[in-house]
């Protein structure tokens, strides 16, 4: 991991996403860039410094913006690493994409509101959408306190398809961490069996991974996946939840969208997705 990604619109899960990125980015030392989006009614870049001033609300949001921004490079370079900052107008969800294909990005991390239904949107840009067509791996921070580094990283997968790299991801941030990796097959009513023939996969799995130590293996029969998660966390601490995505129409077989959505939306801890 070199080079960090964190959208941000200054709200309290977005400064809990500030705050882990700069400490993955530590972890790894690498540089952090911090990306904030504003919507203006009209084409700001554009305008004339002396038609600013007709817009006296959009110049107070635009000098907090770049405070804010500055107090976090400030942050960044106490702890002796590199960083940068972005302020861009009238931007949407493409454009954090875009932003992060260009910069070559190889981690997005950003925050996100609410475990009671839809993902908040990030200043016009859909979280959801962000974690659905990233080409890179995404964190998405929500409502629990983060611990950090993780000690307890939970992989969901049926474990039929390949996923060996981007389980290669949640290798290299749990080995970082010293961290244990809970793998976790969730049957559901389609195809309940016992829990011995479900570790099968699992198995066949590991056997991709022989130096892999610090894991367990988990099955679970339950009427839905989300359920079956949610379950799981009853019984196992855990730090940070991490499921795959295919391609940039959707998420895996396992998780439909409804599903996946539930996850990102409704889980309290933060969810790393990774595209495969």
């Amino acid at each position: 991991m070199k080079n960090i990604l964190v959208p941000t619109d200054f709200s309290k899960n977005c400064s809990k996403a500030e705050h882990l990125g700069i400490r993955m980015a530590k972890l790894y030392n690498a540089e952090i860039h911090f990306l904030h989006l504003i919507t203006t009614p009209i084409d700001w870049v554009k305008l004339d410094k002396l038609k600013e001033k007709h817009y006296p609300e959009i110049v107070k949001q635009i000098g907090t913006a770049k405070a804010k921004l500055r107090e976090l490079e400030k942050r960044v370079e106490n702890e002796n690493l590199k960083c940068r900052t972005f302020l861009q107008f009238d931007s949407e969800q493409k454009d954090i994409l875009e932003h992060s294909d260009h910069f070559h990005h190889d981690f997005v991390i950003t925050g996100s509101s609410g475990t009671k239904g839809r993902v908040r949107e990030l200043t016009g840009s859909n979280v959801e959408k962000i974690v659905r067509k990233s080409d890179v791996p995404v964190i998405v921070v929500k409502e629990q306190k983060i611990s950090f580094p993780f000690k307890n990283i939970v992989f969901v997968s049926d474990f039929l398809q390949d996923v060996n790299e981007a389980f290669k991801e949640v290798i290299s941030i749990a080995e970082k961490c010293g961290a244990n990796i809970h793998l976790l097959r969730v049957n559901t009513e389609t195809d309940f069996n016992n829990i011995e023939l479900g570790l099968n996969p699992i198995k066949e799995f590991l056997n991709k991974f022989p130096d892999l130590e610090k894991y367990s293996m988990n099955v679970y029969n339950e009427p839905t996946v989300e359920i079956g998660i949610n379950n799981f966390l009853q019984y196992q601490n855990a730090d940070l939840i991490a499921m795959c995505t295919k391609g940039r129409t959707g998420f895996l077989s396992l998780f439909s969208k409804s599903i996946a959505e539930g996850v990102t939306n409704h889980s309290e801890l933060p969810v790393m997705t990774i595209k495969v």
